[in-house]
């Protein structure tokens, strides 16, 4: 298969790259129209060309320049619109596709606890190693994470378990919760603009047995939430039973509704990706990006390290020169992360990424990259932010799957469409549907796939898809029970 009438390189069927002429050594390889890297020989006709004769023309941070009139354009479909999935219609505005209790751990010591609450009434625990022993960003950094999922909607009910001594006190994560949720709720969601606007101005008070509740203005009393500290006198494991039963009674009066897809946010990821990951999956998806955008939709797109090498198609595609910047800096930055580590920042394609025919960060990145469409560019977020915008957002968070799964479900992604060549169990908190990039691995690991994108790549029977697992047909990971979360750490640890 010959991708692009610039390429001097096809895909055959086993997903690896064979030269259509002769290529020169130092002369670019070309693949989706664009440089994949250079030749390091003489590449004869037929050839195969992977990492024996192939290398990377990535390097450091660079200078951008905004170019937009080369982005290609987005047609929106004509005459979408409404469609509808059945959620949750949250106090407040929001909109879940599940009605969960969380069990939500603010410090790693607690995680056994809280698995052992989580088991007992079906609900699911979300633990971590950290919470304590950590200074600066990465304090604030698993802080403001767990806070958002606190916030997320598909929680139709939140235990948060502390323990009593850690740096992350429950008494100011509580604040944090509460402040964070004072944004979410009606009123203070401008996603239209992009600004947010806090409203809380109600006192905290203290529950029997050390639990604590709050009732916040427009914040934590617009949640179905509690709070405990193991450390309290008394039974921890009665007490957190008790409260749970409150949650599932308050849980249990939410019923689904028909929600407009406008009001549907998704997260666009890809892992074990092989040589028919750009070819097959990562379209689709990037076709229901668009599909969704056209109706009003969110999508957001993360791991930013698989955009270099491809990222000025997206910095093109960038609605106006401010979102430009952000991205410029969310490049940049996380190239200077790596610097800041001795690292070269190309060094990304696994052993797998290789075996299935991936050479260069940059041939990974052209692939990855096509999960968000043609749509334009709305906004760029920081890690542990919220979606404010309809369309396709980025944001910041590397490639590793769970850390990058963790921080779209933060960021208030309902679900995740998850591309994968070589196959992967895992999932997140949220929905993670599998999408094959290959029929043999659909077939061959049927409970680990949702979709086959080679068999069907229809984007209409796609989207019919994703709006059925919205409104409660569970995703191959929920089936499987493969949910965790995973929190970027970079600092020391105490």
């Amino acid at each position: 298969m010959v991708i692009n009438p610039r390429d001097n390189v096809e895909v055959r069927e086993d997903g690896h790259k064979y030269a259509l002429r002769d290529i020169a050594a130092g002369e670019n390889v070309i693949k989706y129209g664009m440089p994949i890297g250079h030749a390091t020989a003489f590449i004869k006709k037929g050839e195969h060309v992977h990492s024996h004769n192939l290398a990377t023309n990535l390097g450091p941070q660079l200078d951008y320049v905004y170019e937009p009139e080369k982005a290609a354009p987005f047609e929106p479909e004509a005459g979408a619109g409404g469609e509808t999935f059945l959620g949750y219609r949250r106090s407040g505005g929001r909109v879940g596709v599940r009605n969960e209790i969380w069990v939500v751990a603010t410090v790693g010591c607690v995680n056994a606890l809280c698995e052992r609450l989580a088991a007992s009434c079906g609900g699911l625990a979300l633990t971590h190693p950290y919470g304590c022993s950590q200074l600066g960003d990465d304090h604030e950094t698993t802080a403001n994470l767990l806070a958002a999922l606190c916030c997320h909607p598909n929680a139709g009910g939140v235990l948060v378990v502390g323990l009593g001594c850690e740096n992350n006190t429950l008494d100011s994560f509580k604040s944090r919760v509460d402040a964070l949720a004072s944004h979410l709720v009606r009123g203070s969601d401008t996603r239209g603009s992009g600004a947010l606007a806090a409203s809380c101005t109600g006192a905290a008070h203290t529950r029997g047995s050390g639990a604590l509740a709050a009732s916040c203005g427009n914040g934590l009393s617009s949640l179905n939430i509690r709070f405990m500290r193991a450390q309290d006198p008394g039974d921890e494991f009665a007490r957190g039973m008790e409260l749970i039963a409150e949650l599932k009674g308050e849980a249990a009066k939410a019923v689904r509704e028909p929600i407009p897809v406008s009001e549907l946010k998704v997260g666009l990821k890809c892992g074990g990706s092989d040589g028919f990951s750009g070819l097959t999956a990562n379209p689709l998806v990037g076709r229901f990006s668009d599909w969704l955008a056209a109706r009003g939709g969110s999508t957001v797109l993360t791991e930013v390290p698989e955009m270099f090498g491809a990222e000025a198609l997206l910095m093109n595609r960038c609605r106006d020169r401010a979102t430009f910047d952000k991205f410029v800096k969310m490049i940049n930055g996380f190239k200077a992360y790596y610097e800041s580590h001795g690292q070269p920042c190309c060094e990304n394609p696994s052993p797998g990424n290789k075996a299935g025919g991936i050479t260069t960060l940059e041939d990974k990145s052209l692939g990855c990259v096509q999960k968000g469409g043609t749509s334009p560019v709305n906004d760029v977020l920081g890690y542990g932010e919220q979606v404010k915008e309809h369309g396709l957002s980025l944001i910041t968070g590397p490639g590793n799957d769970l850390v990058a799964a963790t921080v779209l479900a933060a960021a208030g992604c309902h679900l995740i469409l998850f591309t994968t060549g070589r196959g992967t169990p895992f999932g997140t908190v949220v929905p993670t549907m599998k999408v094959a990039t290959n029929s043999t691995l659909a077939k061959s690991k049927p409970h680990w796939v949702d979709w086959d994108a080679m068999s069907n790549p229809d984007v209409e029977e796609f989207a019919r898809k994703v709006l059925a697992v919205a409104s409660g047909e569970l995703a191959a990971n929920e089936r499987n029970n493969a949910r965790g979360i995973a929190i970027f750490k970079d600092g020391v640890t105490l």
